[in-house]
């Protein structure tokens, strides 16, 4: 494939620099794709049907590695009776600001107030304190794709907003080690999927204690770099302990015939990893998609000239069933109203990994032209062989973002051994700084307050003591932290 850069096109000029202001431009592209729009209660958005083609893409890949590992799916009630929220008391401190409730109904008041799910952990204790009776009824491996609401003061589509789509995972255990596997196992299929699917690698962790899950007994994280270098929280799986189970009395007769608490997980990503991807890939003319999520992963855009209607267009329709028909998704754009420069700038600006172009004299030649959107390269590549080509070409661009994205992590990743040195590191865009911690809060708060940069988790293999001290206070380290400004 003979290729040509044109590092230096960019069809869209209507879109914020990253450069200039990063967040005017995510909330430019978003609008500018037609990802999402906001709706008339402030903190809803409106998911537009292009971003909620890349949920569909996200909900369907994450929920055949659920049911590859023996996961099976079900839905609970949005509402929740606030009695079932108190029961845990943990849990209803940590969700007391962002619950919001249903008091009225069909003109009258209620006689208890219902909470809309901010998550599921009571409603699903509630039923699997019914539903488990003895060792043999466990695990109990149940998934749900849902919303919740968190009454979100400051919001940002899909980063954060009020209401928002995710899968939650709820599972019971007999042992706590079970528990534990279980709850490692999906944070490796976390990462798994971010970095193969979409492109993003992530550091998996554990959370720090002021970090973790309100109920939890461990909290362990996905955590993402974005192009501005703060950090995304992209998923996180707890480890619940027995919290739930003694305050929902989910027992069972184990097997030496005691009555046992079951060890409960919980673990969930939401429509928030589409403004990871956004953020991850994109560049100052739009959207860049990795093939693996992409609505559509080629447009074909015939050029319109001559007897085009009888020699391009059957041979792109023609093209575009041998590439369907080989699994890859494609959008054929015949549309006359709109010039072929328009539909070039419109498809980079949505973020579409690959571009055909075919005219008479590709015809002629017997080649299409190409254009990736991740690198811009432009080539002619013979239409004999075409979907082989094709298939290797999307490959290629999904490999290319990962090993980019990674690089970028690496070259904004740093050490800090005094407290000065994490100061200035988190000036700017900093990415993450790794530090020694003694893992006493008060440091971790003074340094949150000082700098806006939190701990995003510890992650495997920094969990034991660097023998340097405390980046804070100088007591002995007991960890190496990742620390970063974040969504």
């Amino acid at each position: 494939m003979a290729a040509k850069p044109n590092q230096d096109e960019a069809f869209v000029t209507e879109i914020t620099k990253q450069s200039i202001d990063f967040s005017k431009w995510y909330l430019d592209v978003v609008r500018k794709a037609e990802l999402a729009d906001y709706s008339p209660v402030k903190g809803f958005m409106v998911i537009r049907p292009y971003g909620y083609a890349i949920w569909e893409q996200i909900q369907q890949q994450l929920d055949q590695r659920f049911k590859a590992t023996g996961h099976v799916n079900a839905y609970f009630p949005l509402l929740i009776p606030e009695s079932l929220l108190l029961k845990e008391a943990q849990h209803v401190e940590g969700f007391a600001p962002q619950v919001a409730y249903v008091t009225h109904g069909g003109g009258e008041e209620l006689e208890e107030k219902l909470v809309i799910r901010p998550t599921s952990e009571t409603i699903f204790g509630v039923m699997y304190q019914k539903w488990i009776q003895s060792w043999r009824d466990l695990p109990v491996l149940i998934n749900q794709w849902a919303n919740v609401v968190r009454w979100e003061k400051v919001t940002r589509p899909f980063l954060r907003t009020t209401e928002f789509l995710w899968q939650e995972g709820h599972t019971a255990h007999e042992t706590a080690e079970e528990a534990q596997e279980e709850t490692l196992k999906i944070l490796a299929i976390y990462k798994e999927f971010c970095e193969n699917v979409l492109a993003m690698p992530v550091v998996d962790g554990q959370k720090s204690d002021s970090e973790k899950f309100a109920g939890a007994s461990k909290t362990y994280s996905i955590e993402a770099l974005m192009g501005d270098g703060r950090a995304l929280q992209a998923g996180t799986s707890h480890n619940l302990g027995q919290n739930f189970a003694k305050a929902f009395e989910i027992q069972f007769q184990g097997r030496d015939k005691t009555l046992q608490h079951a060890w409960t997980t919980s673990w969930g990503v939401s429509t928030r990893l589409i403004g990871g991807v956004i953020m991850t890939h994109g560049d100052d003319s739009g959207l860049i998609l990795p093939p693996a999520v992409a609505p559509y992963q080629v447009v074909i855009v015939p050029i319109p000239r001559g007897t085009w209607k009888e020699t391009v267009l059957p041979k792109c329709e023609e093209i575009a069933a041998q590439l369907k028909a080989a699994g890859i998704r494609v959008k054929l754009d015949a549309d006359e109203s709109q010039t072929p420069g328009w539909k070039f700038s419109e498809y980079e600006m949505r973020g579409v990994p690959l571009r055909l172009e075919i005219g008479p004299k590709d015809i002629e030649k017997s080649s299409v032209f190409a254009a990736r959107r991740d690198t811009r390269v432009k080539a002619s590549i013979p239409m004999e062989g075409l979907t082989d080509a094709i298939t290797a070409l999307l490959a290629d661009i999904q490999k290319s973002l990962l090993e980019r994205a990674r690089t970028f992590r690496e070259e904004h990743t740093s050490n800090a051994d005094s407290y000065d040195a994490l100061k200035a590191a988190m000036e700017g865009r900093p990415g993450f700084v790794i530090a020694p911690w003694c893992e006493e809060a008060q440091c971790e708060a003074d340094i949150k307050a000082e700098t806006q940069a939190t701990i995003r988790n510890i992650p495997f293999g920094y969990e034991q003591a660097p023998d340097k001290p405390c980046i804070k206070c100088g007591k002995p380290a007991k960890v190496s932290a990742w620390f970063a400004k974040a969504y």
